[in-house]
């Protein structure tokens, strides 16, 4: 823990007075010049600092910008993800939402009503779980191989009797969905409610959200979530063309 709190001190000195040496390092941290030597060796190594030229001095590193650049991302989602839900919501009739993974959950952060009489609750900040939801599908779907192992070992809850709690079957359906290029749910989190989600990338190409509409099953049917999936798709592609993604 003290290391890490030495490494931010540096890159908040760096942050302040836009480049520091490392006496002036040092002597911010209180310990000799080789520790603080050492210490900015590994930021730079992971390029968090980078050192000026031959002068010895050292300032924030463009490690710092690309950090920065997946929180903002992830805090642009929502306003840039509204109108789509909107747009989506009016044309399919039924509620658009947009979820981010958060670890071992999908939170929601953008939604938008359909104009059906009967539409879905409020999700916006709710916690879902991700092997119960089509976007928390979509999301685990396109997550490192490490990820799913280690939330799949783990007992999946089961919310309703159509619930999939075997890895091994969620493993089968997510070659489907990286196939296919999206997700559903029949009443696998609450009985009466469908839903089908997409992806959404960011410039890098990583799946970054995922896009889904939900209805009650009895409107919201297989037959029509096949006949949706291709709007969703075209508002997901612009979404991620507005982050940065170039199909």
């Amino acid at each position: 823990m003290q290391s890490v709190d030495r490494a931010v001190t540096v890159l908040e000195l760096l942050a302040r007075n836009g480049e520091a040496g490392i006496t002036e390092i040092a002597g911010e941290l209180g310990v000799h010049k080789s520790t603080a030597s050492r210490l900015v060796s590994v930021l730079e190594a992971r390029g968090l600092v980078e050192q000026l030229g031959e002068r010895g001095k050292y300032a924030i590193g463009f490690g710092i910008v690309r950090l920065a650049g997946a929180a903002t991302e992830r805090m642009d989602l929502p306003r840039l993800g509204r109108p789509f839900c909107e747009s989506l919501a009016a044309d399919l009739g039924e509620t658009v939402n947009i979820a981010i993974r958060d670890y071992d959950v999908a939170i929601n952060i953008s939604q938008a009503r359909g104009t059906a009489a009967v539409t879905a609750h409020n999700w916006v900040g709710q916690r879902t779980p991700l092997h119960a939801t089509s976007s928390g599908k979509v999301l685990l779907a396109h997550a490192p191989r490490e990820d799913q192992d280690e939330l799949l070992v783990r007992p999946l809850e089961r919310y309703t009797t159509r619930t999939v709690t075997n890895a091994g079957q969620l493993r089968k359906d997510f070659d489907l969905i990286v196939r296919d290029g999206y997700a559903t749910s029949y009443e696998e989190l609450e009985l009466g409610l469908n839903a089908a989600a997409v992806a959404v990338y960011n410039q890098e190409g990583e799946v970054i959200a995922a896009l889904s509409a939900s209805g009650p099953s009895y409107r919201f049917s297989r037959k029509r979530m096949r006949e949706v999936v291709g709007a969703m798709r075209i508002a997901a592609k612009e979404l991620s063309s507005q982050l940065g993604f170039l199909a």
